[in-house]
């Protein structure tokens, strides 16, 4: 269910993305990620794909566990990631762009990822990125029609829900509710 996660390296008034040279988001900006391996830990494999997509060691940064997304309404389209805020230490030199594997890397500001003409970016990122700096983690369900994106859900979320099996039983009770039309307590629609 939770088979993937998604980082967003933050500094100052700065978020590191990477553009993707691949499916999904091709040619967008978006946080760094990919596909959890098989029993990895949520926080180990973010870890990971820091340090495989970055190039940045585990103590170079601070992580933050700070919920999920997900989308689809039924269980055959179903899916999600853990969500991370990777803070870098203000005086860390970190020049880019660098091209890697996986797309190139570059530092944006936040109001130029923020502004709601950009359409250069992954359509949920701006959602994510609004709340990454609160002190609790949150959930954004994302409904696409024909692969757009036309709402998103965001409800906060309990920090304890950092492990894998934990995150999968939230998502199978937040897509039990999706599929019998029970509301969502205390969700906002954005």
């Amino acid at each position: 269910m939770i088979a993937y996660n998604i980082g967003f390296v933050c500094r100052r008034d700065e978020v590191l993305l990477l553009n993707r040279e691949f499916p999904g988001w091709m040619g967008c900006w978006n946080g760094i990620g990919g596909k959890l391996e098989s029993g990895e830990a949520l926080r180990n494999s973010m870890v990971r794909e820091i340090r495989e997509e970055a190039f940045l060691e585990s103590g170079q940064y601070e992580l933050q566990f700070k919920g999920l997304v997900t989308w689809g309404a039924d269980a055959a389209n179903f899916g999600g990631m853990a969500v991370y805020a990777v803070r870098l230490p203000e005086q860390l030199d970190y020049p880019t762009p660098i091209k890697t594997r996986e797309g190139i890397l570059d530092w944006k500001k936040r109001t130029w990822v923020l502004h709601p003409q950009n359409q250069g970016i992954s359509s949920n990122l701006p959602y994510i990125l609004r709340k990454i700096d609160d002190s609790e983690p949150w959930h954004h369900h994302c409904r696409y029609t024909e692969e757009k994106l036309h709402e998103v859900i965001s409800v906060p979320v309990d920090s304890r829900l950092e492990d894998r099996e934990s995150l999968n039983g939230y998502a199978a009770r937040f897509l039990s509710g999706l599929t019998t039309a029970i509301p969502i307590a205390g969700a906002a629609r954005v």
